[in-house]
């Protein structure tokens, strides 16, 4: 930190950031408020035993892969567009193409009916959308606020901006699973149409008080190939901010699946009835809206934790990393956050998951701020939209390539389904071919099924009770009915299995498949992804300090 930020009082620093600052973060957090709460409730509308489109773990992975492409690296382009051509039209056709996105969400079921390939092609959809609109929206609002700051407040002002983002990912999450209802009575288009009505709001609120700040005429009048060849070619020519988005992608990929596959992680493994026991004593019948029907703590507010963290300690750590270098408080961020990461994915503790989450968010605070506050300050007066774009490339690149690597690794190493069916074959003398068949054996009987061999149940009263309940299941038709008549049909099929479990839970069925195929090594091999860029990080800053830092250094 430079002897004049030293010198500036936390007052006057605030002051100086101006009122367009505060416009541009009230804008992303109404944003945040929409995308977080899809985000938070969407892995587990995808996939999972109780999603609704029923996708694979590989199916949602590319989804996400080809989403985290287009939000991510299409704003290394549109930022020099949005200099060129305009902050506010930019907003206008960034928020029209989230809230069709959200809405195509809200009826990807509707549309695709049974068609297994329409539910993937309509999300494809969607998600395409939802990313093309946030890669235009966030180039203007990122750059605005770096446009507000300056070398004295920088630091603070990215703390603060990153302290209001999270309010509303904060909110999101909560909404979402209050507005997703339970599994007997789904609600999930709740959360899509509210995330919409989030965006119109935003869309008129910034209309009303989104200033635009003044254009070079000559930018304006370039061709959209030349914009597109400017932006890129100055992003080649800064040869040190290139090498350090490239090195710090690794980190962004182990980073960005505590959102993407750690809810379905928590979701088949994790054992959270301790947490919500928590959360009912806290709000009492409240808490009815963020717990499962076991009484476990939904995914998503074992999620929120990451945020609640961020709201509170923010401001305080951001203040106090400010006497640090950039590198000091990056590097200690990125460490802090592995431990918080893997700690997070290998218990099946609900508390402990939440305390590593906990540990992920200081992480987080520590490194995030000041990875934008690096690429704000470095960029030029006249292109700091341009430069906050291109602080996008990490995410592209890790998110895409971790979601394409995640959803196969998990199916491989992880899926609860696939590890049960591997179960009863390898454990339990089940025929290899009848646990691969689906009209055999569907999923709705697999738990139950390791459950009652894991009962000491003989393999042929087993097969028989499996046969019956097989045949009941594979008669309900789904698609005609609600999810709490299907519930219904589907327990009176499970009937038959009923007694051969006995008192073995899918709790008990998880632990035991737990201790057989080590699903958690899945974190071990994405944090080894994270240390690398963790350590290519060290070798850069120790090859050459001044240049690939030493902008930096001056925040």
């Amino acid at each position: 930190m430079s002897e004049e930020t030293k010198k500036v009082p936390v007052i006057q620093q605030v002051r100086e950031m101006g009122a367009t600052f505060w416009i541009a973060n009230g804008s992303e957090a109404f944003e945040r408020l929409a995308f977080f709460g899809v985000r938070a409730v969407l892995p587990l509308y995808m996939f999972g035993g109780n999603s609704v489109l029923k996708l694979s773990m590989t199916e949602k992975g590319i989804i996400f892969g080809v989403w985290a492409l287009i939000q991510c690296l299409l704003p290394m382009i549109s930022g020099g567009y949005t200099e060129s051509y305009g902050y506010r039209k930019s907003l206008v056709v960034a928020f029209t193409l989230n809230g069709l996105g959200y809405l195509l969400m809200a009826n990807v079921p509707a549309l695709a009916g049974d068609s297994a390939s329409g539910r993937f092609w309509f999300m494809m959809a969607s998600a395409c959308l939802v990313g093309t609109g946030t890669a235009i929206f966030k180039p203007a609002v990122q750059g605005q606020v770096a446009k507000s700051l300056n070398e004295g407040n920088s630091g603070l002002g990215f703390g603060i901006f990153y302290w209001i983002v999270n309010i509303g990912g904060f909110l999101a999450p909560m909404a979402a699973a209050w507005a997703r209802g339970d599994e007997l009575n789904p609600t999930w288009s709740h959360v899509f149409y509210g995330a919409a009505i989030v965006t119109v709001i935003n869309l008129v609120y910034c209309l009303a008080f989104f200033p635009e700040p003044e254009k070079d005429a000559e930018a304006a009048k370039k061709s959209p190939g030349r914009v597109f060849a400017d932006t890129m070619g100055e992003l080649w020519r800064n040869q040190p901010l290139f090498r350090f988005l490239l090195v710090i992608s690794g980190f962004w990929l182990m980073f960005l699946q505590v959102w993407d596959l750690l809810p379905n992680f928590i979701d088949e493994w994790v054992d959270a009835r301790d947490v919500g026991g928590w959360l009912t004593a806290m709000l009492g019948d409240g808490a009815k809206s963020f717990l499962t029907e076991t009484g476990s703590a939904k995914p998503e507010m074992l999620i929120n934790i990451d945020a609640a963290a961020i709201i509170l300690f923010v401001l305080p750590l951001s203040w106090f990393m400010g006497r640090y270098r950039m590198i000091v408080s990056l590097l200690l961020g990125m460490v802090i956050s592995m431990v918080g990461f893997v700690g997070a994915g290998v218990t099946q503790t609900g508390s402990l998951v939440a305390l590593f989450i906990f540990i992920f968010a200081i992480g987080e605070i520590v490194c995030s701020p000041k990875f934008s506050e690096y690429v704000g300050m470095t960029a030029p007066p006249d292109k700091k939209a341009q430069y906050m774009g291109y602080s996008n490339m990490p995410f592209a690149f890790g998110w895409f390539i971790g979601n394409l690597a995640s959803g196969p690794l998990y199916d491989r190493f992880s899926s609860k389904l696939i590890l049960s069916r591997r179960y009863l074959v390898e454990h339990l003398g089940m025929p290899e071919a009848w646990t691969k068949s689906t009209d055999s054996l569907p999923g709705d009987l697999v738990l139950d099924t390791v459950a009652a061999r894991i009962n000491d149940t003989s393999p042929e009263a087993l097969q028989a009770a499996v046969a019956q309940a097989a045949e009941k299941l594979n008669a309900i038709d789904k698609s005609a009915l609600s999810a709490a008549d299907v519930a219904k049909l589907v327990e009176a099929a499970m009937a038959p299995l009923q007694p051969l479990k006995g008192n073995v839970d899918h709790y008990q069925v998880a632990q035991t498949l737990w201790n057989t195929y080590d699903p958690w090594v899945i974190w071990l091999m994405l944090v080894a992804v994270g240390l690398t860029s963790l350590i290519g990080m060290v070798l850069m800053y120790a090859r050459s300090p001044s240049k690939e830092s030493g902008e930096a250094d001056k925040a």
